[in-house]
């Protein structure tokens, strides 16, 4: 199914419950230059299936087509522009600041339907999996967990000045799951690792699981824990099939 979001701003792919029932959603955000149709071939690809489930409904939303720094200025399709690929790079807060609006539209769009802001989960690819973490810290604390795939956020993140100044800091926050691989070349595992660890430190719950002989690339076995987690964040209701 295709809809758009925020008059067609982002283009949107999604996978309906396999049941009559929808009580669940999870958002996955593609990595810099893709699209939600080619995240889901990817998928396909790697499970020989499409991620679905029951009473859950997978959303893949396309970013917008901006110009991008690390490629000279190009067009590509990408969540925020950003100065480097570095985690010593400065956040570019003005970018992130209009990519929010699509995160927050597409959130409520699922709250209208009747979902539950703990029964949404976030996640995402490199650069998806990054926006993802501004979605579920930084944005809005109250959604059901986060996952992130190959991703890191900057030394001077706005989420680490998010969680330091929160306002009700024994609140519990969304679980984090993170992967990475130990061959990453363009997002060095170390980022990773030392974002997590940052983020353990503010308060959040999770764990980082580095995968072996992977470069920056989804694994068969990472999107079938991804699936195994969000059914534990997820689990079907008693009035729902499946």
């Amino acid at each position: 199914m295709r809809q758009t979001v925020n008059k067609m701003r982002l283009m949107l792919r999604t996978i309906n419950p396999t049941g009559s029932n929808h009580s669940g959603s999870v958002i996955f955000l593609h990595g810099s230059g893709d699209t939600g149709t080619n995240l889901i071939e990817w998928i396909r690809f790697l499970l020989g299936r499409d991620m679905e489930f029951p009473h859950i409904k997978m959303i893949y939303p396309t970013a917008p087509l901006q110009p991008y720094t690390p490629l000279g200025g190009q067009m590509s399709n990408v969540w925020f522009d950003r100065r480097a690929i570095s985690i010593d790079a400065f956040e570019s807060r003005k970018s992130m600041a209009e990519i929010y609006e699509d995160i927050h539209e597409m959130i409520n769009a699922e709250v209208s339907a009747g979902i539950p802001l703990d029964r949404i989960i976030i996640g995402g690819f490199s650069m998806g999996g990054a926006l993802a973490l501004h979605s579920g810290y930084h944005l809005n604390t109250d959604l059901g967990g986060v996952f992130a795939c190959s991703s890191f956020l900057n030394h001077d993140s706005i989420v680490y000045d998010s969680l330091c100044n929160r306002t009700t800091p024994g609140t519990r926050l969304p679980e984090l799951l993170m992967f990475h691989g130990d061959r990453d070349n363009l997002v060095p595992s170390e980022w990773g690792k030392e974002s997590f660890d940052n983020l353990i430190k503010l308060g959040v719950e999770g764990s980082f699981n580095i995968l072996p002989n992977t470069l920056h690339e989804l694994k068969k076995r990472e999107l079938l824990d991804i699936q195994k987690w969000i059914l534990t964040k997820l689990p079907a209701l008693d009035n729902n099939d499946g």
